[in-house]
């Protein structure tokens, strides 16, 4: 167990890093250049903001019904929203650098036809066998849309950016053949109990959304099996992480469940931004896109860094440390972690990955670190409240730890390329035109 001063200091320089990368992404871009854009809808009486309405119904295809686990959903997400984006951008007049394409648009036609369309026909392409669901879901937008010309430009403007999304989405490498290596040595990744199942191993090669290549943000590695940094992390892991651990408090049990809810809150956090915040519906759109594409490449790019060191997780490595060669750490045999072990290597933490490039975007585009908002999970039947973007890729990152699953430097070294991968997409993506 780490003693109260080194545990104390550590989590300072923790908070201090985490707000760090956070605030550097924010300097990355220019928040002074959304200040003459930047405004919210002016009253609660506008009709409701279809960009909402159809994350919501991508929520439900995606999750609700196809159940597609975090490394996948955030593919399909990225490809809805980064088709709205191009459809709602295009008829505001193209104030940002588009993703794809611009299609034409002259500002008359209807914006919530182009997001409904947009929206469904990315999610049929994805999602075939929701066809007819989808398709009233599709027939019920455009019906509260009055027919005539800014209805049929809407459409067309809508289709003309789900078409580019396809296209540029073919062959991607998505759900491709590739399979985690399972090591017998030291160190080396092996499945894990209770389920011992070996899953998304495709999501490291997957092409990117925005960054260059998924091993653009490449990392040193874990630690060795020897080092001080490694001997703190496993007793932490041991000791907090544990399922019959009696140092981990009730409500740091809470957070373990709540970021583990595989209904991820960051989808509420989102929504429920774009509503308080009063956004309209463009600059929802590029919050959305903004959000998601960086979840996207950061999930890939931590996910080719699991291939790349196949690093065993706490269960092996407790179970097993009588194999490892450090003379600090003391095996337990019948260790188990408070969650269940995902399928894949510890190193880095894909979901420190997602969160802080999910967190760090909206600190980028809110220009600002303190707005409050909240979750709720089911599995933990909790709400948990932040303070602002940087607390919650802080608890993410301990939580993770307190779950059992993961070590501090593999989440850490998540949150960093999550960070890395919003850095990029600001300096290269989604600017301001004029």
């Amino acid at each position: 167990m780490l003693k109260s001063y080194d545990a104390g200091w550590a989590a300072t320089l923790r908070r201090k890093a985490v707000w760090l990368a956070v605030a550097g992404v924010i300097a990355a871009g220019s928040p002074a250049e959304l200040g003459s854009s930047f405004a919210y809808a002016s009253d609660s009486r506008i009709p409701a903001n279809a960009v909402i309405v159809w994350d919501g119904n991508a929520q439900a295809a995606i999750w609700d019904i196809a159940g597609q686990q975090p490394q996948v959903q955030a593919r399909s997400f990225a490809m809805v929203h980064g088709a709205i984006y191009d459809a709602v951008n295009a008829i505001a007049g193209t104030p940002y650098q588009p993703y794809l394409i611009a299609p034409a648009a002259n500002g008359a036609e209807s914006t919530n036809a182009a997001v409904a369309t947009a929206a469904f026909r990315v999610l049929n392409a994805l999602f075939p066998a929701q066809q007819v669901r989808l398709k009233t879901q599709y027939d019920e937008s455009l019906a509260a849309i009055p027919a005539g010309t800014a209805k049929r430009r809407g459409i067309t403007v809508g289709t003309q950016a789900a078409a580019a999304m396809i296209a540029a989405r073919q062959n991607d490498g998505a759900f491709g053949s590739q399979t985690w290596t399972v090591g017998t040595q030291p160190g080396q990744w092996r499945p894990t109990p209770p389920t011992f199942a070996s899953d998304g191993a495709w999501v490291g090669y997957l092409k990117p959304f925005l960054i260059p290549s998924a091993s653009m943000f490449r990392t040193s590695g874990p630690p060795s099996l020897t080092s001080h940094r490694y001997t703190r992390d496993f007793n932490e892991v041991k000791t907090i992480g544990s399922a019959t651990s009696t140092v981990r408090t009730a409500d740091q049990t809470q957070a373990a469940i709540w970021w583990h809810d595989r209904h991820l809150g960051e989808w509420e956090i989102k929504r429920q931004l774009a509503t308080t915040q009063r956004l309209n519906t463009l600059q929802t759109a590029r919050m959305f896109a903004m959000v998601d594409l960086a979840e996207a490449d950061a999930t890939t790019a931590c996910y080719n860094e699991k291939g790349t060191w196949n690093f065993w997780r706490p269960v092996t490595a407790i179970q097993l440390a009588d194999t490892d060669g450090n003379p600090e750490t003391v095996a337990d045999p019948n260790w188990m972690p408070l969650l269940v072990t995902p399928p894949h290597p510890d190193f880095t933490s894909g979901h420190t990955c997602f969160t802080a490039a999910s967190m760090s975007a909206l600190a980028y585009f809110f220009g600002r670190d303190d707005i409050s908002f909240s979750g709720y999970s089911a599995d933990s039947g909790t709400t948990r409240y932040f303070r602002g973007f940087s607390q919650a890729i802080a608890e993410v990152i301990n939580a993770r730890v307190w779950g059992g699953i993961h070590t501090r430097t593999a989440d850490e070294q998540g949150a960093k390329i999550g960070a890395q991968v919003t850095a990029y997409m600001v300096r290269h993506y989604f600017r301001p035109k004029r």
